[in-house]
This record gives structure tokens, C-alpha cells and sequence, in this order.
């Protein structure tokens, strides 16, 4: 490891209205390390990174590259000058190619002529894709492509600009196991060419695994830096929320009662989702498991009609519903949080308000009028229920950090006070704590009588608070297994079963 300091950042202090985001704090990143960045949600850790890339302007502080003090005033600033972040949130040009993503703002350009040459950037862009060994073609469409491989491309453009500085912000939330291998063998070769990378996630073993240092923030402060070697996993949540969490899942206290939804063979016009069947009870919490593209999301969405479904039946309580589309399905008591929220779940330039509220408006009617208390006590109930950290009610939804966004969006769900609940991946890129919050929300529902479907990647999370577990393999319902008897062996066998 070489002590050769490339990035210091002295007493960066940052405030927006209502909030200091950002109190005195510091960063030194080695040469060939790999440092991370941890913290809960709203700790300050991306707010501090955008600061370093110029997306916000610090109020107090220094920042030092190689020893020279630098204050970048926009992103294309920081690029140029060796500082590249692959956001977790991704921002791009999806109607353009790969290619054109790549090269946005710097096209090469033909000799001698005003014309961007498609060949020197298609030949460009297999140069760094041969480089990190990825598979994707430079001429595909961005949408066409799932977001695994979107994030891909992002990592290779990060890298296309020769940056001595790399942050990977949430790198792995939408990476299958393989695809994070893979992203581990271009990090660590980053690392030997001398890089500093500054790795933000919340995924402990990851950050054990793949890190040199750590460092640690809470509520806008620094708290401590370690060696990785050095500190374990207990060590680092007890620095992050500031007590010790003893246990990841809160205790089971849920009574499964009578049978309340049943799905009959349910196949979709658009994707591989082929004759699914399964019954939900009151009071359960039941998983979906599965390999990236086995139809887990595709069953929520067809169950909720934001997918168009070739055949089959849904009855709730023995009586068929049609749920022929989301206004109709929340009619009929079900809610569903997506699994992107940046892109199906958020309204960004709106603030907490009208994002808690909007699904549920017609309850907060005065003689046809909206009435404004009743719209900030029911916004105030969710922020108080979920513990969520904004300055207030009229905060635009994109100023908050992502675990605090997936808060407001479980309180619009609430707020139209469904039966069943349809949670896709519910507590992606959220923080031990926010995480344990989600956890005894989701039984608080089930006790209640709900009947709460959730699907996550994380086999643990299944296997800690859920009932059940369906576990979908090509788009076909592999198998079910009780959560308390089954293994994640067993799992994963059902889940390669029609691959």
C-alpha cells in the first residue's frame, strides 16, 4: 500500500436551509487504496462526495489533489482534472447509445472536419470495455439494457477519463453476485494501477472484503478512521449509529391467520412470467426469492397491473379482482413500492408533502377543496412513524439522502391504508439502522392483518423476516419453502432450477 496521500479534505462544512449536512469533516485518501466511505442514511456521505466533484459548493473547508488546493466548480471540472463518481442514482442519456454516453461532451472528432467520428469512438470505447473486461455492445440502445449493465457502462466512462480519484456510490445495490465479482476485479486493478477509490456502501462484508480504510460519519460529522484489517463488523455499526445493534432483525411476533390472497396461474404478455400460482394469508410476510431476471419483479407488477397479463386470476378475500391497473389495484387494498425509486417511485422537484400524499389525495378533501392540516398531520404522521430525517414537510424529495427517500414512499403507501403490500426490494441502498426501522415496520403491518409480499436480493433478509418464501426461476414458480427450515443452499438450488 502507498502512503503517497492523492486526495485531503480539511473542515468541510456544508448547510442547506434547515440543515447543517456537513460539520467540520475530513477525508485522506492513500494512493492504491481502497478507502470507504460509511455511514447511516443522511450521515453525509454523498453530500460530502459531491462537494469533492462540484455538484455542491462547501461553505468552509479545504480540498487537496496531489498536494495542490482545488475547488472544482462544476463535475466537468472535476473530471478533467482526474476526479471521477459513479453515482448510485444512475443519469443517463437513455434514448443514445452506449457509446454516445461515453463520450457525451468530449465526441472525437473527424480530422480536419466539424464531424463527430462514430468509428474513433466505437473503436474508443472497446478499448476501455476490452480494458475492464465488459461485454456490451457500444452501439446498443441505453434503455434496451438492464441496470446492471447501465452501471457498467458508467464505471467504464469513470475510468475512460484516466481519473486518479474513483467513487463508487452504492456500486453493488443492482448487481447480481457474478456482476459484483467482476466489479471487484476492475476495482482492484484500479488499485494496482495506483487509483484512490472511495467506496460508499452499506453492505458490510463488501466493505471488509474489498477495503484498505474506513471511514466513518454520523449525523454530518467525521468519527473515525480505520484500518480495515483492524476493525470488525460490530465495531463499525456501533461508530455509525452510536450504539451497539444486537440484533439485525427484529423478534417474529406475527400471527398467520386466514387466507387472503390467491393468484391462479398467472402468465405476462410481455415478459417470461409463465402460470404462477400461490395463496397469502393475514398476518403473513411472505418472500419471493430468485436470480436477477427470474420474475420476481414481473409477478409484483402483474399482481399490481403495471404489466399487461395474458392470463390468470387474483381473488382477495374469495372474491376475483381484476386490478387491470395501478388506480384499480389501489382501490382494491394493494400498494407496491418499485424497486427503482429515482425512476417509478419519486416525483424529484416535489416536496415530502405532495410525495407522502399524492396517492391517497381524495382523503384529505374539505367541501372539495384540499385541506391543508389534514395534508401536513398525515405527512407528519409518516415522518414521525418512520423516523424520517427531513427539515421539514416542504422539503424537495431529491435534497434527501436515498434511505430517507424510501421512507417518504412507504408513507404514501400507507397512507391509502392497503391490505396487501407488494415491497420490491424495499430496503436497497438503506443503512443498518433505516434497515431494522423498514424490518419492524413491515411486521408492525403483519400484525395488523396484512398481508405483506416482499421481494429482496438478499437471502438473509428472506430468511429473517419472512414466513414463507416463494423462489421464482424463469419466470416459473420454482418451489416454496418455510423461512424457518429452509437453507440458502435450498434457495439457491430452486433458484437455478429452470435457468
Amino acid at each position: 500500500m502507498s502512503n503517497e496521500v492523492l486526495l485531503r479534505m480539511e473542515h468541510i462544512s456544508k448547510s442547506f436551509p434547515g440543515v447543517k449536512a456537513l460539520d467540520d469533516v475530513e477525508l485522506t485518501v492513500k494512493a492504491g487504496t481502497v478507502h470507504a466511505l460509511m455511514g447511516e442514511n443522511g450521515a453525509g456521505k454523498s453530500t460530502l462526495m459531491k462537494c469533492l466533484f462540484g455538484i455542491y459548493h462547501k461553505d468552509e473547508g479545504q480540498i487537496f489533489l496531489n498536494g495542490q488546493e482545488v475547488d472544482f466548480k462544476d463535475s466537468k471540472d472535476a473530471l478533467e482534472h482526474g476526479v471521477a463518481m459513479v453515482h448510485q442514482e444512475l443519469n443517463q442519456a437513455l434514448k443514445r447509445n452506449v457509446m454516445d454516453n461515453m463520450w457525451l461532451g468530449r465526441f472525437p472528432m473527424m480530422d480536419k472536419l466539424p464531424f463527430v467520428s462514430e468509428k474513433q469512438m466505437y473503436e474508443k470505447t472497446m478499448e476501455v470495455f476490452k480494458d475492464l473486461n465488459i461485454d456490451v455492445n457500444p452501439k446498443t440502445i441505453m434503455s434496451e439494457m438492464p441496470v446492471s449493465q447501465r452501471q457498467m457502462v458508467e464505471i467504464a466512462k469513470a475510468v475512460s477519463y484516466n481519473s486518479k480519484i474513483i467513487v463508487f456510490d452504492e456500486p453493488t445495490s443492482s448487481l447480481t453476485e457474478v456482476e459484483v465479482e467482476h466489479l471487484f476485479r476492475i476495482i482492484n486493478s484500479l488499485r494496482d494501477r495506483g487509483c484512490g477509490i472511495i467506496y460508499i456502501s452499506h453492505k458490510m462484508d463488501e466493505i471488509l472484503r474489498i477495503s484498505d480504510e474506513v471511514t466513518i460519519m454520523r449525523d454530518g460529522k467525521y468519527i473515525a478512521t480505520k484500518d480495515s484489517k483492524n476493525i470488525t463488523m460490530n465495531e463499525i455499526i456501533k461508530l455509525m449509529v452510536g450504539r451497539e445493534i444486537t440484533n439485525v432483525y427484529p423478534p417474529k411476533t406475527n400471527t398467520i391467520g386466514e387466507k387472503l390472497l390467491e393468484v391462479k396461474n398467472l402468465s405476462a404478455e410481455y415478459s417470461k412470467l409463465s402460470d404462477v400460482s400461490f395463496v397469502g394469508y393475514k398476518g403473513e410476510v411472505l418472500g419471493v426469492a430468485g436470480l436477477d431476471g427470474s420474475g420476481r419483479t414481473e409477478l409484483l407488477e402483474n399482481i399490481f397491473g403495471i404489466a399487461t397479463r395474458k392470463s390468470g386470476e387474483i381473488y382477495v378475500d374469495g372474491k376475483q379482482v381484476t386490478n387491470k391497473n395501478p388506480r384499480e389495484s389501489i382501490k382494491n387494498g394493494f400498494a407496491m413500492l418499485t424497486e427503482e425509486r429515482r425512476a417509478t417511485g419519486i416525483f424529484g422537484v416535489r416536496d415530502i408533502q405532495a410525495n407522502s400524499t399524492i396517492s391517497s389525495l381524495k382523503k384529505y378533501l374539505n367541501h372539495g377543496f384540499l385541506d391543508n392540516k389534514k395534508l401536513s398531520e398525515a405527512t407528519q404522521w409518516g415522518i414521525d412513524t418512520l423516523k424520517t430525517k427531513t427539515p421539514s414537510q416542504k422539503t424537495p424529495i431529491r435534497s434527501l439522502s436515498g434511505g430517507n427517500q424510501q421512507k417518504v414512499i412507504v408513507t404514501r403507501w400507507l397512507l391509502t391504508d392497503p391490505t396487501i403490500l407488494l415491497l420490491d426490494e424495499p430496503t436497497r441502498g438503506i443503512d443498518v439502522g433505516a434497515k431494522y426501522e423498514i424490518y419492524e415496520l413491515i411486521l408492525k403491518l403483519a400484525n395488523e392483518g396484512k398481508l405483506v409480499i416482499v421481494v429482496s436480493s438478499e437471502m438473509p433478509e428472506l430468511l429473517g423476516i419472512c414466513d414463507r418464501i416463494l423462489v421464482m426461476s424463469g419466470g416459473r414458480l420454482a418451489g416454496e419453502v418455510d423461512a424457518k427450515n429452509t437453507t440458502q443452499e435450498e434457495i439457491m438450488t430452486l433458484a437455478a432450477k429452470y435457468v
